[in-house]
């Protein structure tokens, strides 16, 4: 959601060790060392973007995940049947097509058959940086509402664009496999790539013609864009729209909170959402300014809202489920995947241990423990989404193998 793109790589650099296929997780009878790469890379072009380092994984039993048996699974379940039908149907992906066929018989509401079931079909690995490190950052996001006009006038002077005809995005992976997921964004300049506007140049020369929607807020809107969809009530008739992630222009996103933190503006407790806001409201003259740190810059598309109960989708394309969806860097835990997470409330000491799904990627969101708490809509959501940012651990879960996995229940 939040800016989700890649930077553009640099030209020419030099070659890379490129992250090698995590092994396929053991029973956990006992915790063994970190899982590290076991085999050689396949060979790849003599120049290609550098890879991040591949995170440790170290199975573990489920008893060692803190609150897994207070956790009630019934309230993950619809997400992580969400996922499979993904993982195993539209991707087909072969590890998975045995534990999402198995799901399929699964009571829903059954919670100690549905802990019986990911105890069977599922081994929980500990998930570690490169470094080592096993605690990283845990932040919040939700889907605002605005308020705004198919055209423009009074109040709503602040455009949400369409993707403009002139950006070009190219697939990297077609011609170096190993950047599967990995884009190039700009515009074309005779024959040549170049950078796409940066926030700065879109709101100088603005974008006439694509615009989506004219919303009243140009704070509320700058922010959309850090959450990466949101709802729209329109002026007049009084239709609420869904304005959803379609695109952005290829620049790597920048917090405005570490921005003002650096600049002595704010104190690192004080970066929170409303924090930021607050400072946006005493000092409206430098708005721009601070917003241009980020030269990120999100593009929308319109969308219906059928149910305004359910949530908009991720980057996994099923809908988020507010507290059971999280965000996650792709580059390091598998999109779809079973996050168990072990956290804290918005600033509080009160413990969030719970079944997640990783169903969402952001361009804020970097790191192997690393994840973004999706709260859902409305105003208390907001609330907790601009105050979250807690440490916390990620227990990732991965299938077994088919034939431990027989072997695990034969042995019940």
């Amino acid at each position: 959601m939040a800016a989700c793109t890649t930077a553009p790589p640099k030209p020419a650099p030099q070659p890379a060790p490129q992250p090698k296929p995590l092994p396929q997780p053991q029973p956990p009878i006992k915790m063994p060392p970190p899982v590290g790469p076991t085999t050689a890379p396949p060979a790849q072009p003599p120049q290609q973007q550098p890879q991040p380092a591949a995170p440790l994984f170290t199975p573990v039993a489920f008893e060692v995940l803190p609150g897994w048996q207070q956790d009630d699974l019934r309230q993950a379940w619809p997400a992580f049947m969400a996922s499979c039908r993904v993982l195993s149907v539209k991707l087909d992906k072969p590890d998975w097509k045995s534990a999402c066929g198995a799901a399929k018989a699964v009571d829903a509401g059954d919670g100690a058959a549905i802990r019986q079931y990911f105890e069977t079909y599922f081994v929980p690995n500990l998930v570690r940086a490169a470094d080592g490190a096993d605690t990283g950052l845990i932040t919040g996001y939700y889907e605002p509402m605005l308020h705004g006009s198919r055209q423009r006038g009074g109040a709503y002077q602040t455009p949400l664009y369409k993707v403009p005809d002139d950006l070009v995005t190219v697939d990297l992976a077609s011609v170096y496999p190993n950047l599967k997921g990995m884009r190039l964004r700009g515009r074309l300049s005779g024959k040549t790539v170049i950078p796409y506007s940066t926030r700065a140049e879109i709101e100088r020369a603005r974008l006439p013609g694509k615009e989506l929607v004219w919303v009243d807020d140009p704070v509320e809107a700058f922010f959309l864009e850090v959450q990466g969809s949101g709802r729209v009530q329109l002026d007049g008739s009084g239709d609420v729209v869904r304005v959803a992630y379609a695109d952005q222009n290829g620049h790597p996103y920048k917090a405005i909170g570490r921005w003002l933190v650096e600049q002595g503006e704010l104190t690192a407790d004080q970066a929170s959402a409303q924090g930021i806001k607050a400072w946006v409201a005493a000092h409206p003259e430098r708005r721009q300014e601070l917003f241009n740190v980020n030269p990120s810059y999100i593009f929308f598309r319109e969308e219906r809202l059928p149910d305004p109960g359910v949530g908009p989708k991720g980057a996994l394309g099923v809908p988020l489920t507010p507290g059971r969806s999280v965000a996650i860097d792709s580059s390091f835990l598998p999109l779809g995947a079973p996050i168990f997470l072990s956290t804290t409330q918005p600033a509080s000491d009160v413990p969030v241990q719970r079944l997640m799904m990783g169903q969402d990627t952001g361009g804020a969101i970097r790191g192997a423990v690393r994840a973004d708490f999706f709260f859902g809509f409305g105003g208390q959501a907001a609330e907790n989404a601009g105050r979250m940012k807690q440490r916390g651990q990620l227990w990732v879960l991965l299938p077994r193998p088919a034939t431990l996995t027989t072997a695990a229940q034969a042995a019940r």
